[in-house]
């Protein structure tokens, strides 16, 4: 019998965490390049990227994913993914009126502006406290629609990224429309319920749901946020999925050591390699989600 491939993707930065919290956060190009880099040397496959501001603060503009997405080509071959999420700062939030804020879907659009092979497509709507505010963020189906045309036009696979039930719904109906050709690759994401509205908490039931109502021919990954990553993670791998680590969901190694990628990456590995299961190269992985064998 083949050893089944996994593929391992990377998330080294996010929109929300900030160094104060974690000193080993690559937030500027030339940090997140070379983190990305030594992560793909030990197994990831995939990084799935945003993008900072000089000053630490969330962009998806596309000048600065550019110059992290070519730094990364420049040195290894790992599929690109870039968030079309932001992150509740910096350029993508503005308040609306009234005291009400959101994270501007004009700028979350031009994350599939930089050249990705990927990008995430977040089929949601759900409210974020940030500090004193609390921040919408608003993806309607007409925006479903905008977004996905957009990535048909530029050749761009969606991730498409689900945190309850209902977001696999639009998912449904956007392949029904045409937007992906299979393999759909739908990333599983629990434990945010904290923090973002209408989302689930990671429970092995909770999952299994999830996996039970995946679109017909999907693959999937497990994502899960702070210290619900490691059982969450591991249990995806037993249902049949695929593998995602990094600084942007949780910043811990364990409970009081605080974590860097490599090492996140490293023991995701071993996990893997414990069960008899392989870390799945960039270009194999690409074969496995339909990609072009040249990203």
């Amino acid at each position: 019998m083949a050893t089944r491939k996994v593929i391992l993707t990377v998330a080294p930065t996010g929109g929300i965490v900030t160094k104060e919290q974690n000193p080993h956060l690559p937030t500027q190009p030339e940090e997140i390049v070379a983190d990305v880099v030594v992560c793909h040397r030990a197994g990831a496959a995939v990084a799935a990227l945003h993008a900072r501001r000089a000053d630490g603060e969330a962009t998806c503009e596309p000048a600065i994913y550019r110059s992290i997405n070519d730094g990364i080509r420049d040195r290894c071959d790992i599929i690109i993914n870039n968030s079309t999420g932001g992150g509740p700062t910096g350029d993508m939030v503005a308040e609306v009126g009234g005291g009400r804020w959101e994270i501007l879907f004009s700028e979350r659009i031009r994350g599939i502006e930089a050249g990705a092979e990927m990008c995430t497509f977040d089929p949601q709507t759900m409210s974020q406290r940030v500090g004193s505010k609390t921040v919408l963020f608003d993806t309607s189906f007409d925006r479903c629609v905008e977004l996905a045309e957009g990535m048909r036009e530029r050749g761009i696979k969606p991730e498409w990224e689900v945190y309850a039930p209902p977001d696999l719904l639009t998912v449904r109906r956007l392949l029904e429309m045409g937007y992906d050709s299979a393999p759909h690759y739908v990333n599983i994401v629990l434990g945010t319920e904290a923090h973002f509205s209408g989302t689930w908490p990671y429970t092995p039931r909770y999952l299994q749901i999830m996996v039970d109502e995946l679109p017909p021919d999907s693959i999937f990954g497990v994502t899960a946020i702070g210290a619900a990553q490691l059982p969450a993670t591991l249990h995806g791998l037993l249902l049949g999925g695929h593998m995602r680590v990094g600084l942007e969901d949780n910043i811990y190694y364990r409970r009081g050591e605080l974590a860097t990628n490599l090492r996140l990456v490293e023991r995701a590995v071993r996990l893997i390699e414990e069960l008899d299961m392989e870390p799945a190269s960039p270009a194999e992985a690409r074969e496995m989600m339909g990609l072009s064998p040249s990203g």
